[in-house]
């Protein structure tokens, strides 16, 4: 195999190779290699193609599915009811397990179908120098495939070329390349030939090494030529795909496993009890089994599975249809609805991947615009003369400042394009009203401008000191010098470049992005934090914060440097109140991530290049752009349009609504179920017989879930949750505790109706009439917990009744025709007398009046709950079972 540059051997400064050690252990040399040898090395080393992902089928996500703890537990009831010969049982409960299994399966199959077009950052072909095995042949440039590529190779590089394939420069002039794609970082990073100086190890970086571009990156300007180090499997590029596996839990995950091990528990400790109480009271033996397990089915709320991925998948069908947005792992949905801290890097989604001119100053610190002038004329005539397809971002910026009438007043005659390594770029000009002088129009980075100034070291430190306050206030510096010299028609070159004037500095701060000074009031109004976590220099980030509205002082702002130093208890209290980490590796950021969930956050991660991967994988939702690195998309459970934060935004409401779908059936379900089996145990010890038989109780519990499915199509009564709905097994607990007493009471009070008042003191009960009228009685007191628990006003912007209302309905129909109709006596059911109707009325009211008091309790407690300022909040607003 070819030894990757960076071996002990050979190497020049600071361990890094040296161009003629890379040479000798690829075997190569500045003729490129003949077709024989890029035949053998193709078969050797394989074709030089990104190995694809593997998406998995549609069988294997439907097996995948049946590990949901949900999924689990209505397993477990299935093959308890198979045990005992419930046939019917086991047959319903399988068809739910399979029909939430298909509806996941084919979500998550439908997003990754989505995402298989979405490869466009590897080029398709190269130009490479390749000789016929004549050994006198001259080797010649070709267009050769990139799937062709074979380490050795010698490749050219120009403006807008995609890079082929890890590669090492040989020559290069004005290089400049993109690594967003890699790296996040926005801004063209330079790049030159020459070995490294000692101070650029490994330990530097390998991205930052000067002499190395990697597949994956594009050049932005300049010309190179460059020797194939890595192809295939072994590039930066491919290598990151093997870590682009989830292995952390989500909030949702942990959420789910802490709400099935409550419903396992007391779905296992259900059977034993009714049994034992049955045996030692009733003096009744294994008969009672299947009441048993019917007891146990209808504690449990076999149609979540169903309604949690209806939901689910609803939620992402809507915002892949209106916005674009693509999830591609169903509970992703859930936690982006949960998420209250937002890490994000500021390129792209607060700021546009270009900087604008913020000012002009004159060497005494106040504005100049003539500075500004000198700066767009060397822009422009740098473009013209050196012959460059575009202007870079720093370039554009000026001469959008600039009239095209003024530049052209000057007459330009010669350029010394920009280079990495001057750092400055010069533009020669005939000056209006100057015969026989040129001027030399130098721009470029401070320390070289001023260098090549005339000046004593006192005026030198003070200016040095003026463009560091600019850089500490988060601007990019330019510094502006002017030369005259006498005309001449030999070429100019950077010997040239001294005895300059200082004329003044240009300051440029990121643009804005449009949107993202709304989206930051969104997430502000819906209790999301936003924290910015990016390698670029502290004052950048602060000011791009500052510039948007956003607060940020000293003590909110933190080093990578500082991170090193904390322990992680110290660091997770620290980002509570940190808004900016800035110089962040990606390690940095993955532990700042790490820290906030560990802190009790739910967080989410907005990223797009490779460097980005620990921090996507981390989170408990990794969100990336369409546009991001290939590799970053695949590892992200969210994928956007755009990088824009409104998109992100738009995903927060759509996730609270599901959430809040989901919470309100659990809340409905299990506080009905849970007092439905406190009843029914109370009720089987006191009474002769069994207070509804099993086949009465499925088939309740098979109408109210069917019934319940209406929640995953309701249309919201109220505006989504301002707060991050994350479901809490304990508050869940405590909400159905208190409520299911309340149902219990209300079946009691039935029983004690049903038991007296249609027979009379003294007179035998009827257990069919029993079971009818407990059994009528619970359909009507679940049609009125669904209308009654779920949150928002009731009627509240509404033309007609919705899904929720027509499915109460029609359950209270079944509850009231059923038990006459012809199905009833097959299951034990028979006509009430005239006499209980108006009776189970009276108790229905009550029990409604009892639901509205116990709301609004709850309601009052839930705002005293919350901090002061968000406790204005309409009750309504508040009642969505979640914390």
């Amino acid at each position: 195999m070819v030894p990757v540059p960076g071996a002990s051997s050979g190497t020049g400064n600071g361990g890094v190779p040296t161009l003629l050690a890379v040479l000798r252990a690829l075997d190569s040399g500045p003729r490129g290699l003949s077709e024989g040898q890029a035949e053998e090395r193709l078969l050797r080393f394989g074709e030089n193609t990104v190995p694809d992902t593997h998406r998995p089928s549609w069988a294997r996500l439907f097996v995948r599915s049946l590990r949901d703890p949900f999924t689990a537990v209505l397993a477990c009831l299935g093959l308890v009811s198979a045990v005992v010969f419930a046939w019917g049982t086991a047959s319903v409960i399988l068809l739910l397990v399979v029909v939430s299994c298909a509806l996941r399966a084919t979500g998550e199959h439908r997003a990754d179908r989505s995402m298989t077009g979405l490869r466009e950052l590897v080029a398709t072909t190269a130009s490479v120098l390749r000789r016929r095995d004549d050994p006198d042949a001259e080797p010649a440039y070709r267009e050769v495939p990139v799937a062709e590529l074979v380490p050795g190779d010698i490749v050219r590089l120009g403006p807008g070329d995609l890079v082929p394939a890890d590669v090492r420069l040989l020559r290069a002039g004005g290089l400049t390349v993109h690594q967003a794609a890699l790296t996040g970082e926005s801004a063209p990073v330079g790049k030159h030939a020459g070995d490294p100086p000692g101070t650029t190890g490994p330990g530097a970086g390998v991205f930052e090494q000067p002499q190395l571009c990697f597949q994956g990156s594009s050049v932005a300007s300049g010309s190179a030529t460059a020797v194939v180090t890595e192809t295939g499997p072994r590039t930066r590029f491919a290598g990151a795909r093997s870590a682009a596996v989830r292995h952390e839990a989500s909030a949702f995950d942990s959420s789910v496993h802490g709400i099935a091990w409550i419903l396992i528990r007391f779905m296992l400790l259900t059977p034993p009890l009714v049994l034992m109480a049955n045996a030692a009271l009733r003096d009744r033996g294994l008969e009672t089994l299947p009441f048993a397990v019917a007891v146990a089915v209808g504690l449990t709320p076999e149609m979540l599975p169903v309604l949690v991925t209806t939901c689910l998948a609803r939620g992402a069908a809507l915002l892949a249809r209106a916005h674009g947005v693509i999830v591609k792992r169903l509970p992703a949905l859930h936690d982006i609805g949960a998420m209250d801290v937002l890490c994000l890097d500021k390129t792209g989604t607060l700021t546009q991947d270009r900087p604008v001119v913020d000012r002009a100053l004159g060497p005494d610190g106040r504005d100049d615009p003539a500075v500004l002038d000198w700066a767009a004329v060397n822009a422009w005539w740098t473009l013209q003369l050196a012959d460059l397809p575009a202007p870079d971002a720093l370039d554009e910026a000026l001469l959008d400042t600039a009239d095209e009438d003024d530049l052209m007043a000057y007459d330009g005659t010669a350029a010394v394009p920009f280079d990495p390594l001057r750092r400055i770029a010069t533009a020669v000009v005939r000056t209006p009203g100057r015969l026989g002088t040129h001027t030399l129009v130098v721009k470029g980075d401070v320390d070289a401008v001023l260098e090549r100034c005339v000046l004593d070291d006192a005026e030198r430190i003070r200016l040095r000191a003026l463009a560091a306050r600019q850089a500490d206030d988060g601007l990019r510096v330019l510094a502006v010098a002017t030369a005259a010299r006498p005309a001449r028609t030999r070429d100019y070159t950077p010997a040239d470049e001294r005895g300059l004037d200082f004329r003044g500095l240009v300051t440029l701060r990121d643009a804005l992005a449009p949107t993202a000074a709304e989206a930051l009031g969104v997430f502000a109004g819906h209790g999301v934090t936003v924290k910015i976590l990016t390698g670029d220099h502290p004052g950048t980030a602060a000011r791009a914060c500052r510039d948007l509205g956003v607060p940020v002082t000293g003590d909110q702002v933190l080093t990578a440097a500082r991170v090193d130093g904390l322990t992680d208890a110290e660091l997770a209290a620290l980002a509570r109140r940190t808004t900016v980490f800035a110089r962040c590796t990606p390690d940095h950021k993955a532990r700042i991530i790490r820290a906030l969930r560990a802190d009790g956050h739910t967080v989410g991660f907005l990223g797009d290049g490779v460097n980005d991967l620990p921090a996507l994988r981390t989170a408990d939702v990794g969100i990336a752009p369409r546009g991001a690195a290939d590799v970053a998309r695949e590892t992200a459970d969210v994928v956007l349009a755009e990088k824009d934060l409104t998109a992100v935004a738009r995903a927060v409401t759509a996730g609270r609504r599901a959430s809040v779908d989901i919470a309100t059936y659990l809340r409905v379900t299990l506080s009905s179920n849970l007092g439905n089996v406190i009843a029914m145990l109370g009720a089987g010890l006191l009474l002769p017989f069994l207070p509804m038989l099993p086949a009465q109780v499925l088939t309740q519990n098979l109408c109210f879930d069917a019934a319940q499915l209406a929640f995953a199509y309701d249309r919201p009564r109220s505006p989504a949750p301002r707060r991050p709905t994350v479901l809490d097994p304990r508050a869940l607990l405590r909400f159905i505790t208190g409520f299911g007493a309340l149902n219990a009471a209300a079946d009691l009070a039935t029983f004690a109706v049903l038991a007296r008042a249609p027979h009379g003191p003294g007179t035998a009960v009827d257990p069919s009439v029993f079971h009818s009228g407990w059994f009528t009685e619970n359909l009507l007191s679940q049609a009125l917990v669904m209308l009654l628990l779920r949150p928002g006003r009731a009627g509240a912007g509404r033309r007609g009744p919705g899904p929720v209302a027509c499915a109460a309905a029609a359950l209270a129909v079944i509850g009231l025709l059923l038990p006459p109709s012809p199905l009833g006596p097959p299951l034990g059911l028979t006509a009430l007398p005239a006499v209980s109707y108006p009776l189970l009325a009276a108790v229905l009211v009550l029990y409604a009046a009892g639901l509205l008091t116990a709301r609004l309790r709850y309601e009052r407690r839930a705002r005293r709950s919350r901090p002061p300022e968000n406790r204005s909040r309409p009750p309504e607003k508040a009642f969505s079972g979640y914390r």
